[in-house]
Order: C-alpha cells, then structure tokens, then sequence
C-alpha cells in the first residue's frame, strides 16, 4: 500500500515542499512506494514553488482511509491533521514544533522533532550523503521552504544551521537568495484574489488559552498596507470565520516582513486585552503595531495571555 506523505491544514510553503522532499527521498532512495498529498489549497508562495520548479501538485486528500499509512511532517498537532489521524497507520513523524500530544500509534515509529526553523532543514540533514542526489527541483523545493519558514533568515526561529544548509542549497543551484526571496514574498503577498475568510484560514493554528479557543492567523507580506486596506471586512468575517470553526476569537496578525513587525487587528475587546497582556501594547483603535514580533511559533503563541 502506498504511504501518504503530508503536513498540516492550510497548507503553507513548508507543509507543501516537505512532503514532497521527503517522498522524494523514500522513494527514489529508500526505494518505498510512497505520494505526497496536501491537507488544502497550497498558499500563494507554496504555489510560487510548484510553478517556479515545474514541481506537480500534490493532489488534496478528502479521505484518509482507516489503516492507510502515513508519514506526518511539520506538524504534530492533530487539530492540524484530519479527523480520523489516529486510525491511520503512522509510520513516523518529522516536525520542528513543540510536542502537543493526542496522536496514537499502531506500533513504535520514527519520530524526529528538532528544534531548527524548518522541516525541509531537518529533512537534509536526515538524508546525510543522499543529499547530494537530490535533482535541482528537489533541492529548490527545500530551499524555498527554508526561506519561507525562516522568513530570508530574518525570523527569530532561524538558526545558523538552517542559514548554513539554505545557502549551500542556493550555491549548488546558483542562485542569489536575496533576489529568489523577493520573487517568493512578491507571490505571497498577491493575496487579491482570496476572499477574507480564505486570508483568515491562510496560514492560521487553533490554540486554546486558560479555556479560550484561539484560531492565530498570520499573513506575512511585504505589501501589509494591502492586507490592512481590507480590515473592516476582515473583522466582519473573523466572527463568522470564529463561529464556523468552533473558536472563541479569531486573532489576525499582520506581519510586515522588510520592517520586522506585525499589526493585530483589534475588533473587540477581548482582542484588546489579548494584545495588552501579552505583548504590552497600549492599544487605541482597531489595529495595533507590534514590532519585532515576526514568529506565531517563537513569540505569539507563548506570549498569549487572557
């Protein structure tokens, strides 16, 4: 049986390139028969990779049939990962998150959770000598992933390992990272085609605080005056989005990739004591700057107080 290799919901650059690096990898050098499938629509970025790579898309998975075997990558988090996960078959996991628990295993599998910017980083260094057989498509795949999650290295969350491995990958393609990154961010910041409830769930994680249920949605951009444009409407729609997904609040950081902030659009006051408690800000208005803040993982989601 073929084993389905694939990342979280809304699937991002990482959640869409790791699945196919690492089916790659079991298939044409572990010699496994095994597809890389997304949890989603990719984002504008993650398609920016398939395109610029002349990489297929992975198909979409609607149905994870029970006993399918799996590999999970980028994430561990089973509110990410479809309903029935725990009936599948997991084979291993490969992620660079924090553990949260919940998934269930038929037997003892192979799990690696390192703490680097980056599946695709983890992925490279699990190769070891193969790496080097990866074709040029392969090889852009992981280091746009490594560009997007470490944000052109500017996230707190980047570690000179993973700058290390994604600038070897940009010299074997020859490639001049500062210009391949401002095509990436260029395509994920064309978001005028995404209706708002489509930017909210983007690239959003539910998380619960003292009881509160949370969807955190970040929009990275270097265009964050495009995105704010639209804040009436995106507040209107974070409450349908809220009650369509069974969360309390919907919270919406936009964060301004060249200038190293995020905004946190402010609807409520909920939202106002959130951005108060933890983060400091003194908030007046709708939105509020928060700067130096660039990373759900490193700085948002632990800081989140209510």
């Amino acid at each position: 049986m073929t084993t389905l290799v694939f990342g979280h919901k809304s699937p991002d650059t990482d959640s869409t390139g790791s699945p196919i690096l690492w089916s790659w990898y079991l298939n044409e050098v572990k010699g496994e028969q095994t597809e890389p499938v997304l949890l989603g629509e990719p984002n504008t970025e993650a398609t920016f990779m398939l395109e610029n790579w002349d990489l297929p898309k992975p198909r979409i998975l609607e149905d994870l049939p029970a006993e399918t075997p799996v590999v999970i990558v980028d994430t561990n988090n089973p509110a990410e990962l479809p309903a029935n996960i725990n009936d599948a078959d997991i084979r291993a996991i490969i992620d660079h998150h924090k553990l949260v628990g919940g998934l269930e295993t038929k037997g003892p599998i192979d799990i690696t959770v390192r703490p680097l910017a980056c599946t695709a980083t983890i992925m490279v260094d699990l190769m070891g000598e193969d790496a080097a057989k990866m074709p040029d498509a392969i090889k852009g795949a992981a280091l746009t992933c490594i560009l997007s999650d470490t944000l052109e290295f500017r996230s707190p969350t980047t570690t000179a390992h993973d700058r290390e491995v994604a600038e070897r990958l940009a010299a074997e393609l020859e490639l001049d990272i500062s210009a391949y990154a401002a095509d990436m961010f260029a395509a994920k910041s064309d978001v005028s085609s995404f209706s708002d409830a489509e930017l909210i769930r983007m690239d959003s994680k539910e998380y619960e605080v003292d009881g509160t249920k949370f969807r955190v949605s970040v929009l990275e951009t270097t265009a964050p005056g495009v995105v704010l444009d639209r804040k009436t409407s995106l507040a209107d729609s974070m409450v349908d989005v809220a009650k369509e997904d069974g969360v309390d609040q919907v919270l919406l950081f936009v964060v301004d990739i060249l200038n190293e902030e995020a905004t946190l659009l402010v609807p409520n006051d909920l939202v106002k004591t959130v951005a108060e408690k933890s983060f400091g800000a003194t908030v007046d208005g709708d939105a509020v700057v928060l700067p130096g803040i660039m990373s759900r993982k490193k700085q948002i989601i632990p800081n989140l107080k209510v």
